[in-house]
């Protein structure tokens, strides 16, 4: 089938589009051969002819759309342009991808957008994958680069171009962090810090703000980046080209000068910069052309911080510094320098003496301001042998000031450039091979091009030739690894084009001619040029507009640009006069008398060339095109000298807007960058690969004859000539089938028509069989149907007959029914008549007596109000005599007393008196109490006696009423009135009492049922308030725990992260003092040796117990509270100064001098350091250690903050309640959680003062005295038996046999602790001896030769399990016996050395061997897990069933993965994890332990094969889904066999456990999309889209994701409270804080040791 026969209906084809550039098309109809127009349907559904001239013209036909979104191109069944651009276009907008390989070449596109995707994590994850297994990244490259290097050793370049505004710098930047993150795990130098610190140096004083680009690198630059042996980065060399100084004077509308001017404009408030007179940058000519001052989102003054930052770490002075910032100010202060004409006609310029500008120039230079005003307008000529002074015009001295301006820059570029790499050089020997970023200039066309453009697009002429011919060699070498018989692929060469350029009286050879001449002009080489090539010999290359004679065209590989020729003669040769560069160089000044010195040894000047009154013999050689040459010959014999990598930036936009694509600038600079290139060599070969094997897998049902996996070459060397007929079109090599482009759609083609046919004919049997087991259902059913119908009217007929019979028996019965009612009903109404009749008449009665009773009574009551109120009269008036009788009576007594009170005789008579009164009154008072309660006894007992009184009425009442009616009285017996008349009264008056009684009675029970039912919701609510009360202030008491343990467990990791950290720099430390060692020794010098003693000098600045190891509270350690926290300092740093010191210090500071002072970290030359490297490095422990501790020191203060607002909490809740018993068990637990605190804050005081070591060690040594003496006032310590006694002349040889020499083959047959528990028997011996000091240095040695092991066992996983059981073992010991711990029983006795700073170095210690652990298995497992995890086949034959339908090209250099046995599996893994586990259990290490160790391996585990899953695109397909959720299903089953799973491990799996569920689940429907979003609850909405979007259908059964699917699980995802972290990769450094549990052992005796002889320890003497 040819490739003409794809044309039918239903294809998509590529048809031109004037703003679209290609748009995609369906064919309504299929094409013959002959056919002159093509019917085709649009994507908006419109209908249009496309014209077909001859099969040439026919439209690009369109890929599959299982190849929408490839991550390489090549990989494309259709290799042109419309492909291309529609692949980039779907993977940068639909799937937010802004990479994409394109064979050896990882096209960029720039987001105009941060992206979270160069991240620690993300270097993580591509850190040792292949290329081809990953998605495309920057860091795919730099690590392809990188591994090739280390495998091959040969040198690597990773050349990075493309338009201004694409992101080469920043692609530039992402790989050196790349190379200095991988490249500097080594040794850990400040090498890789250096060579990221050249970054924001370069772009300040290289870049500017353009229309395209606001962080234009506007030269261009290419690193070498040296590695050592080991691969780690040893030093670095920068290589620039062609600064763009004209920018230096002028600026574009629209755009800036660089970066530097306008940072230091910024910074003119500062102190230090206050003496440069600034002013703000639209004062200054220089920085305000343009127009633009600020860049949106840019703060010019903190850039200016991490520039100086940056110079501080590459070691250049802050006073050289200033001096650099001093000649930047004095450039734009010249460029403010007035010139003025003066003269008749304007030939003659000045400038003023008191020109303002000029003065501050001249002293920022430290230059005459006199001579530098007198030469800037005047000019020095050499005429017949004199030298001749000629004033110049106003434009010339303009240019003359801008030729100085720009020369000074360039000068200063250049100084910069070289001060760079020599901080950059290696300091560590030769290095064995570099990796080389070429960050340059891509092919550029203007409105109006000048020299500027012309060079850049000369150089990438260059690269391109370059580029074209390795692409052309990769193939070849291809075709000649698979012994292909091909033939030669023709390519594009444009060594005509170079030659144009750089040839024998090419244009650069005319233009130095030109410059040669004394009145050269630009008109005059433009017409050289049209003479050359155009007249004597017309060039196919160039061209000469039509409207002009001043430009000419060149027609570049890229694009057809015209040049116009004003100004090539000055850039070309870019002078500066004599006389000026003679003023600078007798500046005060000593870098810039030290940057124009310069060019007296330098034959060249490679900024441009100073013209003096005598021309040089050979300035040609001088000239800024001949430079450039020189330089780019030398680039191009580098980059052929290394193997390339190619990186191509794309500008999707000119708007610089955020993942906004404009087709029509994409495909200029695709055509440009040479991608389509690589496509059109690609494709001219054979760009569609298969092993036989995947050939055979995918299309076995078009072979015919026996199929057999090992006879698949043989198969397809038989099947192929069938399938296409024309042998051209494909080729066998020696492992691999090789297909034209469009042969695999072919292919694809008949497998899809021989599926369908396949298809058909099982439809048709199938349609046959379900018509035939149809009609059989359909008789049964009818036969069954009547059969039902038949019975059911039987059964209808025999149901009316029952229904009848029942219907006359109802009729019968309800008719008796109704009767029966009638008769029922009248009976009932008679009788009620009669009743309420008779209740009539009796209620009339009734009233009519109790009106007249109430008429009785009225009149009585009427009676007695009138006979009570003519009383009250009478009384009233009785009264009111008395009254006014006593009154005049009161008067008269009153006169009389008035008179006796006038005499003090009667004044205290009277007094007596009342003395006598109030006594008599007191008296009558306790009297009148008595009485009281005397009258309330004898009121209660009348009262019990009147109710038993009541009580015995009322039996007798009853008892007479019984009598009564049981004993009639006879009729006869007459009983007088009298008699009737008092009983009759008896009983009214007890049926009186009785009713009062009652009434009482009722109203006391009522007011008892009111009371109690109070009382039940008083205590109700009580209750209530109480409970409420409760769970408020236990809700308080819980929330106050979870934060202070979150707390708590936060600082624990901080201070284990700190510790790794500490670990990292005392390693080194230690790399540096050996490299430094070896630096003095083959300089001839010998050193005596400063680390003999362990006690005098200690091996690093961070090695001995008092080490910043703990700078962090108890809150950090990873034991429990085992005792509280020692009160004196526990922490001496070795940054503080002594006496000594002090006057070693130099005078001269440097940057770092000043950061430690800024911090307060004083200078301390303890160890002489000759080595650059090694003196930085112990500076930088010291100042970091300060800066951890201000920064804990913060936090302290918030905590107090933070405590202080939660005891006011809880006080509020506490008072509101009413449980005094609750208040006292809330206040008890609020002052235990402030204990807590109070510990804590205890710990983080330790932290404000520092001493050295030094000092430490003079008071140990001084106060010896003083501790004998008070050791002897002391009481004699208890006698405690069963210890070992160790002489002091012992000691080093038990620390060696015990500690030191220990061997992994002895050590693993101790019993667990063994050499923990003989240390602490020798200290406790030593303590109860009264040698406080020996206890002491005993510990203090074991704990130095214990750090020792470790870092000697660092890949040894047995022993370091050893240590750690040794280490947690002797803490727990010398805590339990420690003075200041309670005790827990009567038997143990304290020691009364206080070892409380050694106990904090063991848990430091337990850490480190903790870590270290850790360490080893993570080495172990992070190879083994993503190909175990991810790419082992444990089911068998579940990943054959299918095969993508075009596999990706691996580069040439990847390495392959292992195969078969030698592949990693799950039991890999397994086995790794078994041998931690089982070295764990080996020393009997605690169960906890054990689970928070297996909780970070499995965390690991998930996160680098979750990360690796979400960047490979092969891995995310249903089957590999299965195959990872097995496989975590082993690893699940193996962690609970042996009871890990409850500690956490298990729970950090479910990550990948969710991503491996989202590969099976459906993904269609709006259910699919909902379950999706409810069960992925541990991943981040963008994992989720991540793995959606690469989701690859994993056989022709399955389907790619549809995009409004992803959108709409976008939706929903981001509706839900996900309070999973928005970060895409895991972090795979991650750690948890540990916590080793706190378990004292029991009392130990040296009886109960069992001590092997092979220890040779037998001179300890048992006590």
């Amino acid at each position: 089938m040819a490739t003409l026969d794809l044309y039918t209906k239903g294809a998509g084809v590529w048809v031109p589009d004037p703003e679209a550039v290609w748009v995609s098309a369906t064919l309504l109809r299929d094409y013959k051969p002959g056919d002159e127009q093509l019917l085709l349907q649009l994507q908006n559904g419109n209908e249009v002819h496309y014209s077909v001239d001859s099969p040439s013209d026919l439209p690009p036909l369109g890929n599959p759309d299982i190849l929408e979104g490839e991550n390489d191109l090549t990989a494309l069944s259709f290799l042109h342009e419309p492909a291309v651009l529609h692949n980039l276009r779907v993977r940068f907008l639909d799937y937010s991808s802004i990479y994409t390989y394109c064979g050896i070449v990882l096209v960029a596109i720039n987001p105009y957008d941060q992206l979270s995707i160069y991240g620690e994590e993300v270097i993580d994850a591509y850190s040792g994958q292949d290329m081809g297994d990953m998605e495309p990244h920057i860091f795919s490259v730099a690590e392809d680069a990188y591994r090739t290097m280390t495998r091959e050793e040969r040198n690597q370049s990773i050349i990075i171009s493309g338009e201004s505004g694409s992101g080469k710098t920043v692609s530039a930047k992402f790989t050196m962090r790349y190379f200095a993150v991988v490249g500097g795990a080594a040794q850990q130098t400040s090498v890789e810090e250096r060579v990221l610190a050249s970054n924001p140096i370069m772009e300040s004083i290289g870049n500017a703000k353009t229309t395209r680009n606001d962080n234009s690198s506007r030269f261009g630059k290419y690193i070498e980046i040296g590695f050592g042996r080991k691969g780690d980065i040893i030093g670095a060399n920068m290589r620039t080209y062609l600064l763009e100084k004209s920018r230096v004077v002028f600026q574009a509308s629209s755009e800036r000068n660089y970066h530097i001017f306008y940072q230091l404009c910024a910074a003119r408030e500062l102190p230090e910069m206050r003496s440069l007179r600034l002013e703000p940058p639209e004062h200054f000519h220089y920085t305000k052309q343009g127009g633009e001052m600020q860049i949106p989102g840019t703060d010019d003054l903190s850039d200016l911080e991490r520039t100086r930052s940056a110079f501080t770490v590459l070691g250049v002075q802050p006073e050289q510094q200033m001096e650099l910032f001093r000649i930047l100010s004095a450039v734009l202060h010249l460029g403010n320098v007035n010139i003025q004409a003066s003269g008749r006609s304007a030939d003659r310029s000045y400038i003023d003496a008191d020109d303002r500008s000029l003065a501050v120039f001249s002293k920022l230079l430290g230059v005459e301001g006199s001579q530098m005003a007198h030469w800037l307008c005047s000019r020095r000529l050499a005429v017949g042998g004199e030298m001749l002074v000629k004033p110049m015009t106003g434009q010339q001295a303009l240019e003359a000031r801008d030729a100085l301006a720009k020369h000074i820059y360039g000068q200063l570029f250049t100084w910069t450039v070289q001060r760079l790499n020599s901080a950059l050089r290696s300091q560590k020997g030769k290095t064995k091979s570099f990796i080389g970023v070429l960050d340059i200039y891509g092919f550029e066309t203007f409105d109006q091009n000048s020299f500027e453009q012309f060079c850049i697009n000369y150089a990438n002429e260059k690269l391109q030739q370059q580029f074209n011919r390795h692409v052309f060699h990769l193939e070849q070498e291809e075709y000649v690894r698979e012994e292909l018989a091909w033939n030669r692929i023709e390519f594009s060469d444009n060594q005509e084009c170079i030659n144009l350029i750089e040839g024998p009286l090419g244009i650069f050879d005319l233009l130095d001619e030109e410059c040669r001449m004394p009145k050269g002009s630009d008109e005059n080489w433009a017409r050289k040029l049209y003479d050359q090539h155009l007249t004597s010999k017309p060039h196919p290359h160039f061209g000469k507009p039509r409207m002009t004679n001043s430009a000419f065209i060149v027609f570049h590989f890229a694009d057809t640009v015209q040049y116009e020729c004003g100004g090539f003669l000055d850039k070309n040769r870019d002078t500066v006069f004599e006389e000026l560069i003679n003023i600078l160089k007798a500046s005060q000044s000593e870098l810039v008398a030290e940057l124009f010195q310069q060019q007296v040894a330098a034959p060249s000047v490679a900024n441009g060339s100073v013209r003096s009154g005598k021309r040089a013999a050979r300035e040609h050689k001088l000239t800024v095109g001949y430079q450039f040459r020189q330089s780019l010959q030398m680039l191009m014999d580098t980059l052929n000298s290394t193997t390339p990598h190619y990186v191509r930036c794309i500008k999707p936009n000119d708007l610089k807007a955020a993942f906004m694509f404009d087709p029509q600038r994409t495909v200029q600079q695709l055509r440009a960058c040479g991608v389509l290139e690589t496509i059109r060599i690609s494709a001219a070969g054979y760009p569609s690969r298969w092993t036989y094997e995947e050939f055979f897998s995918r299309y076995r049902l078009l072979l015919r004859g026996p199929q057999s996996q090992d006879q698949a070459q043989a198969s397809c060397r038989r099947a192929l000539p069938q399938l296409i007929p024309d042998t051209d079109q494909y080729c066998f090599g020696k492992t691999k089938v090789f297909f034209r482009a469009g042969q695999v759609a072919v292919l694809e083609r008949l497998r899809s028509e021989r599926l369908r046919a396949a298809a058909v004919t099982i439809q048709r049997h199938a349609k046959g069989w379900l018509a035939r087991i149809r009609y059989s259902r359909v008789l049964w059913a009818a036969a069954t149907i009547q059969r039902y119908t038949r019975g059911a009217l039987a059964r209808r007929q025999a149901l009316t007959l029952r229904y009848t019979k029942a219907a006359i028996v109802i009729q019968k019965t309800y008719r008796m029914m109704v009767v029966r009612q009638l008769f029922l009903m009248i009976r009932d109404a008679t009788v009620t008549i009669q009743a309420f009749t008779r209740g009539t008449l009796a209620r009339r009665r009734y009233r009519q007596l109790m009106a007249e009773r109430a008429a009785v009574l009225l009149q009585a009551t009427v009676r007695g109000w009138l006979a009570r109120r003519a009383y009250r009269r009478v009384r009233a008036a009785v009264i009111f005599m008395q009254c006014c009788v006593r009154r005049k009576a009161s008067r008269r007594e009153l006169l009389r007393l008035k008179a006796e009170a006038r005499s003090v005789e009667r004044y205290r008579e009277l007094n007596k008196g009342m003395e006598v009164k109030l006594m008599q009154l007191q008296l009558r008072v306790d009297q009148q109490a008595r009485e009281s309660a005397a009258l309330r006894e004898t009121l209660h007992s009348e009262r019990e006696a009147a109710s038993a009184e009541l009580e015995a009425l009322r039996g007798i009442i009853q008892k007479l009423e019984n009598q009564k009616l049981e004993k009639p009285p006879p009729p006869s017996q007459a009983v007088s009135k009298k008699e009737v008349e008092e009983k009759r009264r008896a009983e009214e008056k007890a049926a009186q009492e009785i009713l009062r009684l009652t009434q009482e009675m009722q109203a006391l029970q009522k007011d008892k049922e009111n009371i109690s039912k109070e009382k039940e919701d008083l205590a109700a609510q009580l209750h209530e308030k109480e409970r409420t009360q409760n769970e408020c202030i236990q809700k308080a008491v819980l929330e106050a725990s979870a934060a202070l343990q979150s707390e708590l467990d936060e600082e624990k990791m901080k201070y284990q992260g700190l510790l790794r950290e500490l670990t990292r720099l005392e390693q080194r430390y230690d790399n540096l003092r050996e490299m430094n060692l070896l630096t003095e020794r083959s300089r001839g010098h010998r050193r005596t040796d400063s680390a003999q003693s362990l006690i005098s000098e200690p091996l690093s600045p961070c090695s001995t117990p008092l080490s910043p190891q703990s700078l962090t509270p108890l809150s950090g350690s990873p034991f429990a509270s085992a005792f509280p926290s020692p009160e004196e300092k526990r922490r001496i740093s070795v940054t503080s100064p002594t006496p000594e010191r002090r006057i070693s210090v130099l005078s001269s500071e440097t940057p770092l001098d000043q950061l430690m002072e800024k911090v307060d970290v004083a200078k301390d030359p303890a160890v002489k350091k000759k080595g650059e490297d090694l003196e930085y490095a112990y500076d930088a422990v010291r100042v970091a250690n300060k800066f951890l501790e201000s920064q804990l020191q913060k936090q302290q203060t918030e905590w107090k903050d933070e405590l202080q607002d939660l005891r006011n909490q809880l006080s509020h809740k506490i008072c509101s309640g009413s449980s005094p018993a609750k208040k006292r068990d809330v206040w008890q637990l609020l002052e235990a959680r402030e204990f807590e605190c109070m510990r804590l804050r205890r710990e983080l005081k330790e932290l404000r003062h520092t001493a050295t070591l030094r000092h430490l060690l003079t008071q140990v040594s001084l106060s010896a005295p003083a501790t004998e003496t008070f050791c002897a006032a002391r009481p004699k310590p208890a006698a405690v038996s069963g210890l070992l006694e160790c002489r002091k002349r012992d000691e080093t040889k038990l620390i060696r046999n015990l500690i030191a020499d220990l061997r992994s083959e002895g050590a693993l047959a101790l019993p667990p602790g063994l050499p923990a528990s003989v240390i602490f028997l020798c200290v406790r011996q030593a303590d109860c001896s009264g040698d406080q000091a020996r206890a002491r240095s005993l510990c203090s040695a074991a704990l130095m030769a214990i750090k020792a092991a470790l870092k000697k066992q660092t890949s040894d996983l047995d022993m370091t399990a050893l240590w750690l059981k040794n280490v947690a073992l002797l803490h727990d010991l010398l805590s339990q016996h420690s003075p200041k711990q309670t005790l827990d029983s009567d038997e143990l006795v304290p020691m009364t050395t206080d070892l409380s700073d050694l106990i904090r170095s063991l848990s430091d210690l337990c850490i480190q061997a903790y870590q270290q652990l850790l360490s080893i298995t993570e080495t172990q497992l992070q190879k083994l897990i993503v190909p175990a995890l991810l790419e082992s086949d444990t089911i068998a034959g579940l990943s054959g069933s299918a095969v993508k339908l075009v596999v990706s090209r691996k580069r040439a250099g990847s390495d392959p993965r292992p195969l078969g046995a030698d592949a990693p599996t799950m039991a890999s893994v397994l086995r790794q994890l078994g041998a931690l586990h089982a070295a764990l259990s080996r020393q009997a290490l605690p169960q906890s332990l054990a689970e928070q160790a297996f909780r970070q391996m499995t965390y690991l585990i998930c996160a680098s094969a979750l990360n690796n899953l979400l960047l490979r695109k092969d891995m995310c397909c249903w089957s590999r889904g299965m195959q990872i959720r097995y496989n975590v299903s082993v690893l699940e089953e193996w962690l609970r066999s042996r009871g890990l799973a409850a500690g956490g491990a298990v729970a950090t799996l479910e990550p990948l456990i969710q991503a491996a569920q989202l590969l099976q689940v459906g993904k269609k429907t709006d259910a699919d999309a909902q379950a999706i979003a409810r069960t992925c609850t541990a991943l981040s909405s963008k994992q989720i889209m991540k793995i959606l979007t690469l989701y690859t259908p994993h056989s022709d059964l399955d389907e790619k994701v549809s995009l409004n699917f992803i959108r709409t699980v976008q939706e929903l995802v981001r509706s839900r409270s996900d309070s999973q972290p928005p970060q895409l990769l895991m972090d795979v450094r991650r750690a948890f804080p540990v916590t080793v549990p706190y378990s004292p052992p029991p009392a130990l005796s040296a009886d109960e040791l069992v001590i092997p002889d092979s220890l040779k320890i037998s001179f300890l003497r048992r006590s």
